[in-house]
């Protein structure tokens, strides 16, 4: 995984028309090469660590984002299973349903101001 930092930075630049300028990874991106290589696209990595010395549950910064957006796709029967041909396919259906989770967000925030 290390050594596809450079190109995924580079299809991630890509995507969003050299927008993203940092990015949380976990332990796994720790170390110079990782670094430089999303250096080079002009991304800065910011690993999120684990305490060292933990007891229980600990809350790592940034990571319930990610949790979060996996609970909000299981919500959508479709995505419950990968039944898609297509990569592309599975894409869009990702982007439909982030979508629709959005705008409900933003209806509900409208709704609440009125």
């Amino acid at each position: 995984e290390r050594a596809q930092v450079g190109e995924l930075a580079q299809k991630l630049q890509e995507v969003t028309g050299e927008k993203v300028e940092l990015a949380y990874v976990d332990q796994g991106y720790t170390g110079e090469q990782p670094a430089e290589a999303a250096q080079t696209e002009g991304i800065r990595l910011e690993v999120v660590k684990l305490q060292e010395a933990k007891k229980g549950f600990v809350l790592l910064p940034r990571r319930w984002v990610v949790e979060r957006s996996f609970a909000w796709s299981a919500r959508f029967r479709r995505l419950a299973r990968d039944y898609e041909r297509l990569t592309t396919s599975l894409a869009g259906i990702h982007w439909l349903a982030f979508a629709v989770l959005m705008l409900n967000s933003l209806f509900s925030r409208v709704h609440n101001t009125l």
